[in-house]
């Protein structure tokens, strides 16, 4: 277990560090788009997809998939910054609110893609929802 816990807290750190060389060196469009914080998100989900597939094939093992698919992504995406950059957008005008909304939409529409594209890579597919996908998820739903 302490394994697992340095594994995914290594990984974690340098997703935020990562995370944080992003946010500064990814422009933010005139408009105030946070593609920043999306450019983020979509990597993160894009490494989940690949490594969670990897992990269905058994290509790499579950402290790998727990370093990168729960640590580094963990650490690299950022919900919290994408709900709070949506609620600043929504309550500025009415030109805010509707870039807030292709925000939300982009990033769910193309979060979503990522993920296909990652497992697509990796050759692997969805999970069937009463199977966990990764080490931690079948830690926390045991079939």
């Amino acid at each position: 277990m302490l394994k697992s816990i340095l594994l995914v807290l290594v990984g974690g750190a340098f997703g935020a560090v990562a995370r944080e060389f992003m946010m500064l060196r990814v422009p933010n469009p005139a408009d105030q788009f946070p593609l920043d914080i999306l450019v983020a998100n979509l990597i993160a989900s894009l490494l989940l997809g690949l490594i969670t597939g990897l992990y269905q094939r058994k290509a790499v093992s579950e402290g790998v998939s727990l370093l990168i698919g729960t640590g580094l992504t963990g650490g690299l995406s950022t919900f919290s910054s994408f709900a709070y950059g949506t609620v600043v957008l929504m309550l500025a005008s009415l030109r805010s609110a509707v870039v807030a909304s292709v925000y939300v939409i982009s990033s769910l529409a193309l979060g979503y893609l990522a993920i296909v594209v990652g497992l697509k890579l990796a050759g692997a597919r969805a999970a069937e929802p009463s199977q966990p996908s990764n080490a931690v998820e079948a830690r926390i739903n045991p079939p």
